[in-house]
């Protein structure tokens, strides 16, 4: 039986590869964690994603909650209620929310309905 010799260079190339994956940004799931929009209140839009799957946030006038889960490059938002106030001058898209995706530097969730129709953005709360 031959012993395989493996050149030392090779070796210390995968463990570097290795070193940086665990090092490198975690997957959209990890990514989407926190609040987006303003989140200083309810009367403005905002949504807030919480490690255990659970996603609340507000229309600017009616609370929202549901729940999400990660998929591939994007973000599925499903079972989503609301409360049903009569707030003059509100824009309630954000209800019509199916799914996020964030944008390439990470700093905007782009929200999607059902049909796939982009209906908004949502900036990252600093």
């Amino acid at each position: 039986m031959r012993a395989l010799r493996v050149p030392a260079t090779a070796i210390g190339v995968v463990l570097v590869a290795a070193l940086l994956a665990a090092c490198s940004t975690g997957g959209v799931g990890e990514r989407v964690v926190g609040t987006w929009g303003d989140g200083s209140g309810a009367a403005e839009p905002h949504l807030v994603f919480a490690d255990d799957g659970r996603v609340t946030g507000s229309d600017g006038c009616n609370s929202l909650s549901g729940s999400w889960r990660a998929e591939d490059d994007s973000v599925a938002v499903s079972d989503v209620a609301g409360t049903l106030m009569a707030c003059p001058g509100v824009d309630t898209w954000l209800r019509g929310v199916a799914e996020v995706a964030l944008s390439d530097d990470g700093e905007r969730l782009i929200v999607t309905d059902d049909a796939g129709t982009r209906i908004g953005t949502l900036d990252r709360d600093q």
